[in-house]
């Protein structure tokens, strides 16, 4: 799974051994596009709290395969068309 912007996920041991004693949940901002070993991403995003309050920014380094998904991210809205405008009529002001 390539987690998108917005995705919460759950990072645990799976993911990294830094997360061995304390799983947290991770919202993603971005995928950074760093050399890494395969398999594995750096991702930027923020710790969440139990409520879901980002609490902490933070880059981590973790293996894709261990990343649990949590709330995927919320579906782009579509693009409104805005109808043609018309152009405004200028008049000469008078300075002085």
């Amino acid at each position: 799974m390539l987690p998108r912007s917005g995705d919460v996920l759950h990072v645990t041991r799976a993911a990294s051994v830094q997360f061995r004693s304390k799983p947290i949940q991770f919202r993603v901002i971005r995928v950074l596009d760093r050399p890494t070993y395969d398999g594995w991403i750096w991702l930027e995003g923020y710790e969440l709290n139990a409520a879901g309050d980002a609490v902490n920014r933070r880059s981590i380094f973790v293996q894709r395969a261990g990343l649990e998904q949590i709330q995927p991210a919320p579906q782009p809205r579509p693009h409104t068309v805005r109808s043609a405008r018309r152009p405004v009529a200028r008049t000469p002001v008078r300075v002085g």
